[in-house]
């Protein structure tokens, strides 16, 4: 049986001498594993439009116990980011993001749309890294189920206040007059830093990467926002800590 499908190359990993497995995040059939054969030869007709950031249209042989792509036809190569180690390292962390988070076997449209988006907005620089970073970590942990209650405080439904406090592992926030200090991890917050985590999780896709921030709101913005991620994931991603130790660098 073969189908016809877009998706946008998430992972890879050689094969033997010449072949390549792709992790693929597609439209139609969410998150899938396929094997690319013959990928290194020079002649293969699959090798660029398989490759890690690659999205393309794959024409896809689905055996009893694998996947095969038999063809595939790059659409958009996000060459630019290679360019940039930074850029590069944190499209590799949204990569691992998707792979961790995306449904198999289901469609996944929603997933493939924020990835390509982000991609984009990521290999031209025309957002803040960043506020790219948090708003993708965010809405794909929303995307998943794992959505946390920003409506308003817990205890008593102000909707906003000069400081407010975030507890990721509830998913939670409490405004200044019923924050009282605990052992718990939480992140203060500026108005500017609970709308945007706001905007992230509640806008309409449309305008999700269209909104500002000021530097110092950013900053918070951005720390609850990965706090969150890596509380809701159990453990901090490899590529998450590769894409610290670039900035850093």
């Amino acid at each position: 049986m073969q189908f016809v499908t877009q998706g946008l190359i998430v992972r890879e990993s050689p094969v033997g001498e010449s072949d390549r497995l792709v992790w693929i995040l597609t439209r139609d059939e969410g998150l899938l594993r396929a094997f690319v054969r013959k990928a290194k030869e020079m002649k293969s007709r699959t090798a660029g439009a398989t490759q890690l950031l690659c999205y393309s249209d794959l024409k896809i042989y689905q055996g009893k116990e694998r996947y095969i792509v038999s063809e595939a036809k790059p659409i958009r190569v996000f060459f630019e980011l290679y360019d940039d180690i930074t850029a590069l390292s944190l499209a590799q962390y949204f990569c691992e993001l998707a792979g961790k988070f995306a449904p198999e076997g289901t469609p996944a449209g929603e997933y493939l749309r924020l990835l390509l988006n982000a991609l984009h907005y990521l290999s031209k620089g025309e957002r803040p890294q960043a506020v790219l970073k948090a708003s993708v970590e965010m809405r794909i942990l929303a995307l998943s189920g794992f959505m946390p209650d920003l409506v308003a405080c817990a205890h008593c439904g102000e909707y906003l206040c000069d400081r407010m406090f975030f507890y990721p592992q509830k998913g939670t926030i409490l405004c200044q007059d019923c924050y009282k200090p605990s052992p718990e991890p939480c992140y203060e917050l500026s108005r500017g830093a609970v709308s945007a985590l706001r905007h992230t999780i509640y806008a309409d896709f449309e305008k999700l990467f269209a909104f500002s921030i000021s530097p110092e709101s950013e900053k918070e913005f951005a720390a609850a926002a990965e706090g969150y991620a890596v509380s809701s994931i159990g453990y901090r991603m490899k590529t998450l800590d590769f894409y610290h130790k670039i900035l850093a660098t």
